[in-house]
């Protein structure tokens, strides 16, 4: 059972649902973090990443979810400040396999209904394991995946930002969260400072 903060948790040797994925894919990016978190943190799918970066090469390279310079790095910060570190957090993402666009194979495209659908068992399981406090989830997409297997959907997503839903068919909460690529130009937007979102999710998961 991985206990350690850069443990990976690989819930197959392989998976082949989605052709499109395992075709673009470097590797399968697996949740990594431990198994008795306050949180499992949820990001749509791992991008293409930087193979040649020292450590935040990305999970499509790693195999370990959030683990790119930009949004893993971001992401884990945030947490950290609002009093959740590597050893709080379990990290994951809705679809596992980087998905590459056909007419460019190093850019991301969005992740199909198709493909989050075959990955949700996946992800269903790695929340019933943790049993988190919360489940934090990053961005609409990752939103609405989560709130999927609860029958719900997420219509106004900014909305939803810092409000938690109780689902107790996964016996824990939801708080939906920005995606930490867009962090900069929707905080603004809802009138938060950084140093106020980052204490307002440290105060919402507080209180449960």
């Amino acid at each position: 059972m991985p206990t350690d903060p850069e443990d990976r948790n690989p819930l197959a040797e392989d998976c082949r649902r989605c052709p499109a994925l395992v075709e673009g894919r470097e590797c399968i990016s697996w949740g990594n973090g431990p198994l008795d978190a306050d949180l499992v943190v949820v990001g749509e799918a791992p991008g293409y990443g930087d193979p040649d970066a020292d450590r935040w090469r990305g999970g499509n390279w790693t195999g370990m979810a959030y683990t790119s310079r930009h949004s893993g790095r971001r992401i884990r910060t945030v947490l950290a400040d609002a009093g959740y570190g590597p050893d709080e957090c379990y990290f994951t993402n809705a679809v596992k396999c980087f998905p590459a666009a056909p007419e460019e194979p190093t850019t991301n495209r969005e992740p199909t209904e198709q493909e989050r659908a075959n990955c949700r068992p996946y992800l269903r399981e790695e929340i019933e394991t943790v049993a988190p406090r919360a489940v934090v989830t990053t961005g609409k997409h990752a939103t609405r995946s989560v709130l999927a297997m609860v029958d719900r959907d997420c219509e106004g997503f900014l909305d939803a930002v810092l409000s938690p839903v109780d689902c107790p068919d996964l016996s824990t909460t939801v708080l939906p969260l920005l995606h930490p690529s867009y962090q900069d130009v929707w905080l603004s937007r809802l009138e938060y400072t950084r140093a106020e979102y980052v204490d307002a999710i440290g105060q919402a998961v507080a209180e449960w």
